[in-house]
């Protein structure tokens, strides 16, 4: 099978499309053809050699598949062959999806909802499980509350205001003035260009100086620092990102706020509600761009860019009959 290969911790280029032995699956593990996968800023941080201890290379990267049943291994159940399914490789565990075929454990793939393409579907997987981990599993994001996205427009962050908006919150988030139709179009209450405004004096304004119950943080920086400036009392704040640098968090003090990192788990649990609000109409992902497996390295260097206008995920079509 045909894969991109990491050689070594650089920049895009440090992938090598290689042909590769097929894998077999095992007791519990399922084979699965690759239709699509996606990138994630996770990849490209894996890549630039941010977790180098966690990743040895040579290595087959990625965390999104959807894709269909090639074969099954003893003792599964779940699944036979021909069956459409999506899933979250396990992270920091083996393979990932940047190639023709992947193997998985059965607990963690879940049946692709019929309504989403291969593109689609493979688009939400990591972003998906990471939103419902962060609103409803940490943040307890109830009806009625109010919730700010951080990154509104972007692959998360384009999801997280879709799910806060089925769970009944009022959603703010911050997006360029370009961006403003997009986040409405997903459901946003309250859009806010970053670039022209200060976020935590639009919420203030906009909540009459209450601030909202929870933050989403996937952006960084001082997000962490500033986010308690927004928030209402016994607020939450939940990130995604990485704590670069010790942040002064003395603020949250006053506020009784509660903090929460999120680095997602995998299960099926989780691609069953994502599947259930997509099939109610409430959830649906954008796939801004979309590239070959061979352009793996192009659409790296695409997400990696700073300004790069993009909205929502890059796709990337493994089986070629995608690649429009």
């Amino acid at each position: 099978m045909k894969a991109q290969i990491l050689k070594t911790f650089a920049g895009p280029e440090a992938f090598e499309l290689s042909e590769v032995p097929k894998p077999v699956p095992q007791a519990g593990q399922v084979l699965v053809r690759v239709h699509a996968t996606s990138i994630n800023p996770l990849d490209y941080q894996i890549r630039r050699g941010d977790y180098p201890d966690l990743v040895p290379l040579p290595a087959i990267t990625g965390h999104d598949v959807s894709g269909v049943v090639e074969a099954v291994g003893p003792g599964v159940t779940s699944f036979v062959p021909g069956d459409e399914v999506w899933y979250t490789p396990q992270i920091f565990d083996g393979p990932g999806s940047y190639a023709e075929y992947h193997v998985a454990a059965e607990s963690i793939i879940g049946k692709k909802p019929p309504s989403l393409s291969h593109l689609e579907a493979a688009s939400l997987t990591l972003v998906g499980g990471t939103v419902w981990e962060a609103l409803v599993v940490r943040a307890a994001l109830r009806v009625g509350e109010s919730i700010l996205v951080h990154g509104g427009a972007g692959g998360v962050g384009h999801v997280a205001i879709q799910v806060a908006k089925a769970m009944g919150a009022r959603v703010f988030t911050t997006v360029r003035e370009a961006n403003f139709e997009f986040a409405r179009d997903l459901g946003a209450d309250v859009v806010i260009d970053y670039r022209k405004e200060d976020y935590v004096d639009a919420i203030l304004r906009e909540t009459g100086g209450h601030g909202v119950d929870v933050v989403f943080d996937t952006i960084g920086g001082d997000t962490l620092s500033r986010s308690p400036d927004a928030l209402a009392q016994l607020g939450r704040v939940v990130s995604i990102v990485d704590i670069a640098q010790p942040q002064n968090l003395v603020e949250a003090w006053g506020k009784n706020a509660s903090y929460h990192f999120v680095f997602t788990r995998q299960n099926r649990g989780k691609l069953d509600e994502l599947s259930a609000l997509i099939e109610h109409g409430q959830l649906r992902p954008h796939v801004g761009a979309v590239y070959s497996l061979a352009d793996i390295p192009s659409a790296h260097a695409l997400l990696e860019s700073p300004n790069n206008g993009l909205r929502g995920k890059i796709a990337i079509a493994v089986e070629p009959s995608l690649v429009s």
